[in-house]
């Protein structure tokens, strides 16, 4: 069963930037995390993890 894939850390923070700017702008955050390629779970992993880039 192959594993999903790995990004560098500068890559997930442009990931999470784009998704909040996506969310931010009224789109559901559902949607944002498809558009950027990521499911929702890690988007929220993610965002706990990096300090609530909030």
């Amino acid at each position: 069963m192959a594993r999903g894939k790995r990004y560098q850390p500068e890559q997930v923070v442009n990931l999470l930037r784009q998704t909040e700017v996506a969310v931010a702008n009224g789109e559901r955050t559902a949607q944002a995390c498809k558009e950027a390629e990521i499911v929702e779970q890690t988007y929220f992993r993610w965002r706990r993890s990096m300090g609530g880039c909030r």
